[in-house]
């Protein structure tokens, strides 16, 4: 049974940092890509960071040259550090994998799972 499991996040007063981890077990076969969403209250979900399994990423306009996404391979595990955080950066910020997971027949399909969710907060 595969699970993301969440560590970090917390509040923090705007201009300082906070770090986001999220670590993947059970049983899948390999990592396709790894993200961070985040939900404010009475916003939709949105993307923030997208790190893929070649290394490469994304993040969403309003959070690039202030959060950094890494992924720890054999920990399969990701990172967002946040830096320069905003009042407007406070929501829940969600862990979503995209995996490979084995079928039957050995072949492999991708599934996506998500993590319970951390709470950011930042203070003015």
């Amino acid at each position: 049974q595969v699970q993301l499991v969440e560590s970090g996040g917390g509040l923090v007063q705007a201009g300082g940092s906070l770090s986001l981890s999220c670590a993947a077990s059970g049983g899948f076969f390999s990592i396709n890509a790894m993200s961070w969403y985040r939900q404010a209250p009475g916003k939709q979900r949105e993307l923030v960071a997208r790190i893929i399994s070649d290394s490469s990423t994304y993040y969403t306009d309003s959070v690039k040259g202030r959060f950094t996404i890494s992924r720890d391979v054999p920990k399969n595990s990701v990172h967002l550090q946040m830096n320069r955080l905003k009042p407007e950066d406070t929501a829940v910020y969600y862990c979503h994998a995209d995996l490979q997971v084995l079928i039957a027949g050995g072949t492999t399909r991708a599934n996506t799972y998500w993590g319970q969710g951390t709470q950011v907060t930042v203070s003015s």
